[in-house]
């Protein structure tokens, strides 16, 4: 095992109507105006944001709103949402919706708190000395982005997806109603439980040492995972198979589940990025269409590992040898997503890369990590190329 440090300041607020509370929440932070951060019109059809407006006009609480926020954040609405902030004199910005509204949101909050060009920190040419707090109304259980310190956005020019990680934009809170997830399509829905899965395979699937205790939590998440995605698939208004996701995305990308080992692969979601900044495609289900090729061209570094996870995670027969076992892991992973309705491969996802763009991909990726990828196996430009034409 690794020495590591666990920090997850983040206050939870779980249940029915926990929307309420949200007034109090806020004033607790001792602001005085918030930027409302939200999507599209669903926040206003079902009458969520005129909840959230109620909930801090209570508390005396001054607002501004920013519409907009679109799957894989979008730069330009970053630069308004900053400019908008310091016109206005806010200091605290309120995500309403998802991981792409809370990920846009702090990067409003580096933003507006420095005088400096936010991209920068995407770019990972400097670091961030201050963000206005962020808090969260929960309304997808995907990207567990309400607890992490992470947030990716995408350039407009060039659909370059980047994330940065800084503790200083973990949100203050996290309002989370399963609830309010129910009028979510099937495919987003299933879109999210393949992503809260992946940041929990992404910190799994790894070279080094690790904690029976880390894995074992990260086993029964996952487990936890798949059956309610079932569920769900079946009957998406039960809430108790929402909450148990819903929960299970925090938890996943809190940092929990990595504690112990080496910080994790990471590798199918750098690959990822790229196919997100190109096709623009959902993101659980860009991770769903790519596993399946990464995990086929690097099991063999550590069947073992292939091996705990088809027997712990996906019930396969104990009975075999490690590389056996591990391609029959794999293989179930694949026909869990095909059970729900994602992609296992990108022309399952509805693209079709040529060569050129192939190339390109694997040239962008290689390039925003620097040149290699991974933990379980080190990947290079020419493997995450090999990696995209396996996924064809």
């Amino acid at each position: 095992m690794y020495d590591f440090n666990y920090y997850t300041p983040t206050k939870v607020v779980f249940g029915r109507d926990s929307v309420q509370q949200l007034g109090a929440l806020v004033k607790a932070q001792g602001c005085k105006k918030v930027l409302i951060h939200y999507g599209g019109g669903s926040v206003k059809r079902s009458g969520l944001l005129e909840r959230v407006r109620s909930a801090l006009a209570l508390e005396g609480i001054r607002s501004v709103e920013l519409g907009g926020v679109v799957p894989n954040p979008r730069l330009s609405l970053v630069y308004e949402g900053i400019a908008l902030a310091r016109e206005e004199g806010v200091d605290f910005i309120l995500a309403v919706g998802g991981g792409s509204v809370i990920d846009s949101a702090k990067a409003i909050g580096y933003g507006a708190a420095e005088d400096a060009d936010v991209w920068e920190l995407y770019e990972q040419t400097r670091t961030a000395r201050a963000c206005l707090p962020v808090g969260v109304v929960l309304t997808i259980a995907a990207s567990g982005s309400e607890m992490s310190m992470g947030s990716v956005i995408t350039k407009d020019e060039g659909g370059i997806k980047r994330a940065y990680n800084d503790d200083l934009a973990r949100p203050k809170f996290a309002v989370m109603d399963p609830a309010l997830t129910m009028t979510l399509p099937d495919y987003q829905t299933a879109s999210g439980c393949v992503d809260i899965l992946m940041h929990t395979m992404e910190r799994y699937f790894t070279a080094g040492g690790t904690m029976e205790i880390t894995d074992s939590i990260a086993e029964a998440l996952m487990r936890t995972v798949i059956r309610n995605a079932r569920i769900l698939h079946d009957t998406p208004q039960n809430y108790e198979a929402r909450a148990e996701v819903m929960w299970a995305g925090s938890l996943s990308h809190n940092g929990l589940t990595g504690c112990g080992n080496d910080g994790g692969d990471f590798a199918s979601h750098k690959l990822e990025h790229e196919l997100g900044g190109m096709f623009d495609v959902a993101h659980g289900a860009g991770l769903a269409a790519i596993w399946g090729s990464w995990a086929r061209y690097v099991y063999d570094a550590r069947p073992d590992r292939f091996r705990r996870f088809a027997v712990n995670v996906m019930g396969v027969a104990d009975t075999g040898s490690d590389l056996e076992l591990a391609l029959r892991g794999i293989e179930a992973m694949e026909a869990f997503y095909r059970s729900i309705g994602m992609p296992t491969s990108l022309k399952e996802l509805g693209i079709a890369p040529t060569d050129q763009q192939i190339e390109e991909l694997a040239e962008k990726c290689a390039l925003a990590c620097g040149g290699v990828a991974g933990s379980i196996k080190k990947l290079r430009q020419e493997d995450m190329r090999n990696i995209y034409k396996m996924a064809r």
